[in-house]
C-alpha cells in the first residue's frame, strides 16, 4: 500500500488527509490518495494561469512529447494493466486493451499537433477586404479543467490530457475518486519521462461537492471537458455558462438484428459487448431489437455464450467478468433486474449476487420500454432482448430514448442500412457491428443526454483551440 502524492506545478503535493482507494473486487486497500480542498485547486489554477502566459510550447515540441508519450506507454503497458484491474476491477486481459489503446490516443494526438494549423481567408471576395490579406491562427483556448471518470481510467484521462498537450492548454485534472492510480502513474510518466515541463498537467484528488465544483466555477478556467453521469454533466454545464462546456454522458445502445443479418455473430459480438467491464461502458450493448424470425435462435447462442464467461477476480487470466465498481452500484443494477422480472421480463440467464459478491451475467427477454433497464442506461452486467416484425417499428423502439451517444443495426441489405443511418438519431450508427465498437481516432460523441461534444484527438483539439483572425493590409 503506498501513500500517493499529487504533481501540481513542480512541486508533489500532500494534504495532511487522506482517500483510501481500495479494490472493488475483494475491498483490499491499494494506496491512499491526497483529499485536496479548493485551495489546492486554486493553486494547480494559479501554476497552469502562469504556464498560459509563458506562451504554447512550439508544435513540434509539444508532438515530440506526445511521441515519447506513446513509445513510454508501451513500455509500461503490464504495470498500467495492472493498476486498472486492481482500481476498476477491470479483468487483466480487458485492462491490457485499454492500456494499448492509450498508445494509439497518444499517436493520433501527436498527429493533430503537427497538423493544427489555420485558414485563408478569401479577403477580396467582397470590395472591402480588396488589398488586404487574411488568415487564421489556432490558438489555444486556454486553461483545461478536466474531470474523468472510474470505467477507463487510463485511456479517457489520455482522451483528455493528450488533445490538450497538443493544443497547448495546460490543464488541471480530477480523476475519478475511485480509481485515481493510474491517473497519476500516467501524469508523472509524462513529467518524468517525456519531457512535459512542470505545470503544464496539475492534478488534484478529492470529491465532486469540493474539488470538482472548484474546478467547474474557477473563472481562469476556459474549458471544462467531463465524462459521466448526465445529471452530473448538465449540472456542469449550467453552472459554466461562461465557459465552454465538453460533455460525454450516458447510453442505452440499441442494436438492431435483421433477418438477413449475420445473428451468430452479433449473439459472439454482443457476449463481450454487453459484458466486457460488468457492462460499465457509455456504449456497452444494451436494448437488443431481433426479428421475431431469429429471436429464438440468438437468445438461444447468446445465452450459451454468456453462461460460459468466466466471472471473478479480475487478475486470474481467465477472467471474463468481475466487480462492479461498488457494492451500491451492484445493488442498483440488480434492482432494476428485479423491477424487469415483476413487470414481466425473463429471466434468461444470470440475475443473481453470487457467493463471491458478483451479480452474474444477465440476460433479460421479453423486456419493454416502461422497463428501467430499457429506459435508463443499466452501467452494469446486464442485456435486454425484444422482438419485433416490421424494421421501422425497431427503429422507432431504438429512437425511444433520451440518450443518443451510438446505435447499431446488423443487416445485409443496403436499403436498410442506409435508412438506419439517415432514421437513428444518434451520434454514431454502426452497421454490421455492435454499438459498442470505437476506435480512439474516430469523432466520438452524441446527441441529448448524451453529452454536447466530440473526443477523438483530432476533433479534441479543435474543441481546446480557438481561431484568431489576422488582417494585414498591404
Amino acid at each position: 500500500m503506498t501513500d500517493h502524492s499529487l504533481p501540481i506545478g513542480d512541486q508533489r503535493v500532500t494534504t495532511g488527509t487522506w482517500i483510501e482507494v481500495r479494490a472493488p473486487y475483494d475491498n483490499a486497500l491499494l494506496g491512499r490518495v491526497p483529499a485536496c480542498t479548493s485551495e489546492h485547486v486554486h493553486q494547480a489554477v494559479a501554476i497552469a494561469k502562469s504556464v498560459l502566459a509563458q506562451g504554447p510550447l512550439p508544435a513540434w515540441q509539444r508532438a515530440e512529447i506526445l511521441d515519447k508519450a506513446a513509445v513510454a506507454m508501451a513500455s509500461h503497458v503490464e504495470e498500467f494493466a495492472r493498476i486498472i484491474a486492481g482500481e476498476a476491477a477491470k479483468p487483466i486481459k480487458t485492462a491490457r486493451v485499454e492500456a494499448q489503446r492509450a498508445i494509439s490516443t497518444f499517436q493520433f494526438a501527436a498527429v493533430a499537433a503537427r497538423s493544427l494549423a489555420g485558414e485563408i481567408v478569401p479577403m477580396d471576395a467582397s470590395a472591402a477586404g480588396a488589398g488586404k490579406l487574411a488568415f487564421t491562427l489556432r490558438v489555444p483556448i486556454g486553461i483545461v479543467g478536466a474531470i474523468s471518470p472510474f470505467n477507463f481510467p487510463l485511456n479517457l484521462v489520455v482522451h483528455k490530457l493528450a488533445p490538450a498537450i497538443a493544443a497547448g492548454c495546460p490543464v488541471v485534472l480530477k480523476p475519478a475518486s475511485q480509481t485515481p492510480l493510474s491517473a497519476i502513474r500516467l501524469v508523472e510518466m509524462l513529467l518524468d519521462e517525456c519531457g512535459l515541463p512542470a505545470g503544464h498537467i496539475n492534478i488534484v484528488t478529492g470529491g465532486g461537492a469540493t474539488v470538482g465544483n472548484a474546478i467547474v466555477e474557477h473563472p481562469d478556467i476556459a474549458m471544462l471537458t467531463f465524462t459521466g453521469s448526465p445529471e452530473v454533466g448538465w449540472d456542469i454545464r449550467a453552472k459554466a455558462a461562461r465557459k465552454k462546456v465538453g460533455l460525454e454522458l450516458g447510453n442505452n445502445a440499441p442494436l438492431i438484428i435483421e433477418p438477413s443479418g449475420d445473428w451468430e455473430t452479433a449473439a459472439a459480438k454482443v457476449a463481450v459487448a454487453g459484458f466486457s467491464h460488468a457492462g460499465q461502458s457509455c456504449i456497452s450493448t444494451q436494448r437488443i431489437y431481433v426479428h421475431d424470425s431469429l429471436v429464438d435462435q440468438f437468445t438461444e447462442a447468446l445465452v450459451d455464450r454468456v453462461k460460459n464467461l468466466v466471472v471473478g477476480d479480475p487478475m486470474d487470466e481467465a477472467t471474463d467478468v468481475s466487480a462492479l465498481i461498488s457494492v451500491s452500484e451492484r445493488d442498483r443494477v440488480h434492482t432494476w433486474v428485479d423491477e424487469a422480472r415483476a413487470l414481466g421480463a425473463t429471466v434468461a440467464c444470470g440475475g443473481d449476487i453470487g457467493n463471491d459478491g458478483i451479480l452474474a451475467p444477465t440476460v433479460l427477454t421479453g423486456v419493454t420500454p416502461n422497463m428501467t433497464v430499457c429506459a435508463l442506461e443499466v452501467f452494469g452486467p446486464v442485456v435486454g432482448i425484444a422482438s419485433y416484425t416490421d424494421f421501422d417499428d425497431a427503429l422507432r423502439l431504438a429512437n425511444d430514448t433520451r440518450y443518443g451517444l451510438q446505435a447499431a443495426v446488423f443487416t445485409e441489405k443496403l436499403a436498410d442500412a442506409m435508412k438506419a443511418a439517415r432514421t437513428l438519431d444518434f451520434g454514431g450508427v454502426l452497421i454490421n457491428e455492435v454499438p459498442t465498437f470505437r476506435a480512439d481516432q474516430q469523432p466520438y460523441g452524441g446527441l441529448r443526454d448524451s453529452g454536447n461534444t466530440r473526443e477523438g484527438p483530432h476533433y479534441a483539439v479543435e474543441e481546446m483551440s480557438e481561431a484568431r483572425l489576422i488582417i494585414l493590409n498591404a
